[in-house]
């Protein structure tokens, strides 16, 4: 896939995102979300992000979204101000193509020009290759949390990485 482009988000992308996520909220402990979100709900969330000015990048491949980056603030109040947090999707079949590591140094440059002075990731442990991604892109564990997340029947840790940008 060494034809992949980033673009903004469109509206028009936002039945394709909507499966992307569709998959990991069914499929994997990536999300916390136990019921996958709609169009009207996927909608209204990226319609946030593009009210804050936020960074939404679509990965593009042969005219096809095939995966989507983020990132917003970490926590609402005023003082996180300057610290985002970064989510990253990927279609089944462009996973494990180098994809969302390019995608993660785009969200970062974003975040920069944003103003956004740190990032944080927030992944459920057991996804090592989430973490050995963000790893690669210089972050560094800052925490982990133990048993937080429930979901297809068992307790869920999550880490937290971080990186100044």
């Amino acid at each position: 896939m060494s034809d992949v482009t980033f673009r903004p988000f469109t509206w028009s992308d936002v039945p394709a995102l909507t499966e992307i996520y569709r998959h990991y909220v069914d499929e994997t402990v990536i999300t916390f979300e136990t019921e996958a979100p709609g169009e009207a709900a996927m909608a209204e969330r990226f319609g946030k992000l593009l009210d804050l000015g936020h960074p939404l990048i679509i990965a593009e491949c042969g005219g096809r979204a095939i995966g989507y980056a983020y990132a917003s603030f970490y926590r609402p109040r005023a003082a996180y101000r300057f610290t985002c947090e970064d989510s990253i999707y990927l279609a089944k079949d462009a996973v494990g193509k180098g994809i969302g590591g390019r995608l993660l140094d785009e969200l970062m440059a974003q975040c920069r020009v944003a103003g956004f002075k740190q990032m944080i990731a927030v992944i459920t442990a057991e996804r090592a290759n989430s973490v050995r991604l963000h790893e690669k892109a210089g972050f560094r564990h800052v925490g982990r949390y133990e048993a937080v997340g429930y979901k297809f029947d068992r307790w869920l840790d999550i880490v937290h990485l971080q990186k100044a940008l």
